[in-house]
């Protein structure tokens, strides 16, 4: 479902192919709406970990009260709540692939206990006092300039250090005009595919307002 040959996201599909075939850390760049989920999944998709799961974290919508028992798990009785014991998504992603979507929003004191995660592959879920395992591959992704956040004191240095082993930059549309129509051409085969109606063409003038 990427949908493009510009030689910009043809560079990023060389990298994507680079860093599926290897375990390490993937940090994918770019504005709100350049496909950064779609890259994620396609480098796990690519990769030896495709038959195990992909865990996605939307780490904006994480609520700060759940947010250490919705990553690590707990076990019963560990809070009011907790009924019954409840995996996290770290230990979700076992053997897959865990996609930190926006890390940028991660709270900072969860930075630190997840930075030891992301060393060891190991924590406790809370509420335990057993250490559980997880062999997940990471990718994360944000709209943010975590570098001014390391030096705002807003992200920890030692983290994005970890983060991007492999660093893929994703390019707005506007700067890969040269798609635009073939994107154009997916999706209107798409919906008329989904509709069963005879596939159209664009005219000059619409193409070029595109």
């Amino acid at each position: 479902s990427i949908i493009g040959s510009s030689s910009r996201l043809k560079d990023c599909l060389k990298t994507v192919s680079l860093a599926a075939d290897s375990n390490a850390n993937i940090l994918l760049v770019g504005e709100t709406g350049t496909g950064k989920e779609l890259f994620a999944r396609a480098i796990h998709e690519a990769s030896s970990r495709k038959s195990g799961p992909l865990a996605v974290v939307d780490c904006t919508s994480l609520p700060k009260d759940l947010v250490e028992s919705l990553l690590f798990g707990h076990a019963r009785g560990s809070f009011t709540s907790a009924g019954a014991a409840r995996e996290g998504l770290i230990r979700q992603a076992h053997t897959g692939t865990l996609f930190l979507d926006e890390v940028g929003e991660l709270p900072l004191p969860l930075q630190k206990v997840f930075l030891r995660v992301l060393d060891e592959h190991r924590f406790r879920p809370l509420g335990s006092e057993q250490e559980i395992d997880s062999d997940f591959r990471l990718v994360a992704a944000t709209n943010r300039n975590l570098e001014q956040m390391v030096d705002r004191g807003q992200f920890r240095a030692d983290l994005l250090f970890r983060l991007r082993s492999y660093l893929i930059e994703l390019p707005p549309l506007r700067e890969r005009a040269d798609d635009v129509m073939e994107l154009a051409d997916y999706h209107q085969n798409r919906l008329c595919s989904r509709y069963q109606i005879t596939p159209k063409r664009f005219t000059s003038d619409f193409q070029k307002m595109l």
